[in-house]
């Protein structure tokens, strides 16, 4: 047997030749930002054309991104169930999406810190402090899980039965993405988003 032809094991690691066109588009999204809010095509694309090189530009214009190329890799991650929005409403990162581009961005080594608008950094502050004060999070913290009620639930994130199915998951969403990893809220926000998408809930009426 020619040892010489024998491959080696791959590592499981990704680095950027081996990210697919698709996962970087991920990760840039993640990098402007659309892990907390819907953000805008245009400045995905220039982000991806910083990670991935001539990989979202013209053939003949290189110094140029193809926008076309770029989005369609959004779409294809909407529907892998990385992102969720479209061209109009722009992208917002789901929990998978969000995973995928925290993981690679750490094997890409990248140093640079996400850049948060004032808004943002106080909307964070304040959204924080809001959900530690909510009834489902004090039940969850003296290990009331259990009796935590669908109306409670819905309440930790601000939605009812007139927001829209879709604005729901945008509200989830935005949550989980920003403090599911906080040592203090994260455990709450996990499981009281699985009871506001109707998982397990307690309905008010059998209290």
């Amino acid at each position: 047997m020619n040892r010489q032809n024998k491959r080696p094991i791959p590592s499981p690691k990704k680095t950027d030749p081996e990210l697919s066109n698709t996962e970087i588009v991920v990760i840039a999204a993640f990098r402007v930002g659309a892990a907390a809010q819907h953000v805008d095509t245009e400045d995905i694309a220039v982000k991806a054309n910083e990670i991935g090189p001539g990989r979202f530009t013209w053939k003949k214009y290189h110094d140029q991104i193809n926008i076309d190329t770029v989005s369609k890799r959004l779409w294809d991650g909407r529907k892998r169930g990385y992102l969720v929005g479209s061209e109009r409403d722009g992208w917002l990162l789901t929990e998978t999406g969000a995973t995928l581009a925290r993981k690679y961005r750490r094997s890409l080594n990248v140093k640079e810190k996400i850049r948060l608008s004032l808004n943002e950094r106080k909307w964070r502050r304040m959204e924080k402090a809001r959900l530690l004060a909510t009834v489902a999070h004090l039940k969850f913290r003296s290990g009331e899980m259990s009796c935590i009620t669908a109306r409670e639930a819905e309440g930790f994130f601000r939605i009812d039965a007139y927001v829209s199915k879709s604005a729901m998951e945008n509200k989830i969403l935005r949550v989980l993405n920003v403090f599911s990893d906080d040592r203090e809220i994260g455990p709450t926000v996990r499981h009281v988003a699985s009871l506001a998408r109707g998982k397990d809930v307690v309905e008010d009426h059998l209290r």
